[in-house]
């Protein structure tokens, strides 16, 4: 889905929920349907906050949260770090996370689906909820690692 049609797609649920469209949600809902590297609430903030200087931390939380209880916005939650937010893709699907730089993508693959429904079959578990992630190290952090090394390497060689 392209990011003017979620944003249209997100500021209509918004509305048929009976919720008010105010500039700070509308620009919230922009900043959502737009990014694909899953912000946190700090980050949606400080761009909120270059056009609506009085916004406050609060109204994003609130905002995200009403988005997530409307089955609207993946929230992405690290222990010792702060939560993502996934608005493109609200439903569970596969997260590739940098354990370097915190980057996280959604790689397109075939769903996931097939593996709930297959450990509800095998072990007879009702599942309620699902979270596929996968760690590694991005290739920008590869490279940068790959640079440090030769680095380190050519100082211990002289």
């Amino acid at each position: 889905m392209d990011t003017q049609a979620r944003f249209q797609e997100l500021q209509a649920k918004l509305k048929a929920a009976g919720y008010r469209a105010t500039p700070q949600r509308i620009a919230l809902l922009k900043i959502l349907a737009a990014s694909t590297g899953h912000p946190s609430a700090m980050q949606i903030y400080e761009q909120l906050r270059r056009h609506f200087p009085t916004t406050t931390l609060a109204t994003v939380y609130k905002t995200l949260t009403l988005l997530k209880e409307m089955g609207e916005v993946l929230e992405l939650e690290f222990s010792g770090a702060e939560n993502r937010y996934d608005g493109n893709k609200p439903h569970p699907h596969l997260h590739l996370v940098c354990v370097e730089c915190q980057r996280i993508i959604d790689p397109e693959i075939a769903p996931l689906t097939h593996v709930s429904a297959q450990v509800a079959k095998t072990t007879g578990y009702q599942i309620v909820g699902q979270r596929f992630e996968l760690y590694g190290i991005c290739p920008e952090c590869q490279t940068v690692q790959k640079k440090h090394s030769k680095g380190t390497h050519r100082k211990h060689s002289g």
